[in-house]
């Protein structure tokens, strides 16, 4: 991609009344712009980064066994009255609701139990069919009283849930835990540090639901940890624990944290609820046992910015990044073409600063695009590559094919 073509229009400075290192930053580095509050338009870096989120995410839930499906964001009123919540979420002005121009009343998904209750109910399963579990990722709505610009408090964003259908406790219990081990491990390879935490129970259960949350100062949560086993209590239930950690009993400290993502045991409530039971193997009816796990991809994006950036800009983890590496060309002749194109052909993505700019206004860009790596090639390198990480003090003068080898590592 050559800097010269990408649409990107950066800003110096930004409103004050942003609030937030995400909003600033991801606006200033032209990642994002606001239609309004809560409400962001990705631009050409940020959905780069977004979508690398969201392959992360789609790997770990295909190997957990989901399979991938897009509901509908249009939903029917009757569909939700099956559940009460309609009515409730209505009366707390959360759902956004709307009569189309058939005087038919319709909401803007802002979570999909009951759709996917119903598209499992109709396909009436048998105890062969399960467990099953489906999941999408696509964009969610949510009339929030709080939203701010940045990608932490959206009235519109970017989410991935799932749903999962099992025939018994043990098995809903049984994946739900294997669930925990594949969040944290799509979080390890996005590059963000989360800790699953204990939250209150879910709709229509008592067992505790989990939440992931990354530790910082900005964060709008309170949360307890455990320094000695590394257990974290939410702030919610926190009055359950009175002798401390449940696991080793040590003192429990609080923290603030941003979450990132949820998962609930539902039990057989929405079952119930909508009617939907599966064939057992003698030839009866049960209710089908259920859970649901949420990733926010869109506030995924936003807490790495809040958690990973400097006084110069951002500082993306490799494997979100826009790109693998920034090239600034800062010869006569646009040598640089030809580096980038063996870059390329290597394998690497690589964003080449071809502009007829200053150094000072590219190396200062480069900086606040955050892409792990900056590579400089001028007539002072002498035919090598000057090669700085992001977050190095100090850059590193090597031949191209050394460049190469150490971004391919």
């Amino acid at each position: 991609m050559h800097r010269s073509h990408l649409f990107a229009p950066t800003r110096r400075e930004v409103a004050a009344d942003l609030g937030s290192a995400n909003a600033e930053l991801l606006t200033r580095a032209g990642y994002i712009r606001t239609a309004a509050a809560g409400v962001p338009i990705y631009l050409p870096l940020g959905l780069r980064v977004l979508e690398k989120i969201a392959r992360i995410v789609r790997e770990e839930m295909d190997a957990l066994g989901g399979q991938e499906v897009i509901m509908s964001a249009l939903q029917p009123k009757e569909l939700w009255e099956e559940t009460g919540r309609w009515q409730k979420l209505g009366q707390n002005d959360v759902m956004y609701q709307f009569k189309d121009r058939s005087e038919r009343e319709t909401g803007l998904g802002m979570t999909h139990e009951e759709m996917a209750i119903s598209l499992i109910r109709d396909a009436q399963p048998s105890y062969k069919d399960l467990p099953l579990a489906i999941y999408q990722i696509q964009k969610k709505f949510r009339d929030e009283a709080r939203a701010k610009a940045g990608l932490l408090r959206g009235r519109e964003f970017i989410m991935k849930d799932m749903y999962s259908f099992h025939v018994s406790e043990a098995d809903l219990e049984a994946f739900y835990k294997q669930a925990i081990s594949s969040y944290l491990k799509a979080y390890e390879r996005i590059g963000l540090p989360v800790i699953a935490t204990i939250a209150s129970g879910g709709v229509f259960t008592e067992n505790h639901s989990h939440e992931f949350q990354t530790i910082t100062e900005v964060g709008e949560d309170t949360i307890y940890t455990c320094a000695k086993c590394n257990q974290a209590i939410n702030d919610e239930i926190i009055a359950n624990f009175p002798d401390g950690c449940p696991n080793c009993h040590a003192e429990l400290k609080p923290e603030r944290a941003i979450e990132v993502g949820n998962i609930f045991r539902f039990g057989t409530g929405y079952s119930e609820q909508m009617g939907l039971t599966y064939t057992t193997e003698t030839g009866g009816r049960e209710h089908v046992w259920m859970g649901s796990y949420g990733i926010g991809i869109s506030r995924v994006m936003g807490t790495v910015v809040e958690v990973s950036h400097d006084e110069r800009g951002i500082i993306w983890p490799r494997s979100i990044a826009p790109f693998d590496v920034h090239l600034l060309d800062f010869t006569k002749d646009g040598q640089g073409e030809k580096v980038a194109h063996q870059m390329k052909a290597a394998g690497l993505d690589v964003l080449l600063d071809d502009r007829p700019v200053s150094a000072g206004e590219k190396l200062a860009e480069a900086d606040l695009f955050g892409i792990p790596y900056r590579a400089i090639i001028s007539e002072k390198t002498a035919g090598q590559i000057e090669l700085k990480a992001r977050t190095a003090p100090d850059a590193r003068v090597m031949l191209l094919t050394e460049v190469i080898s150490t971004l391919k590592r």
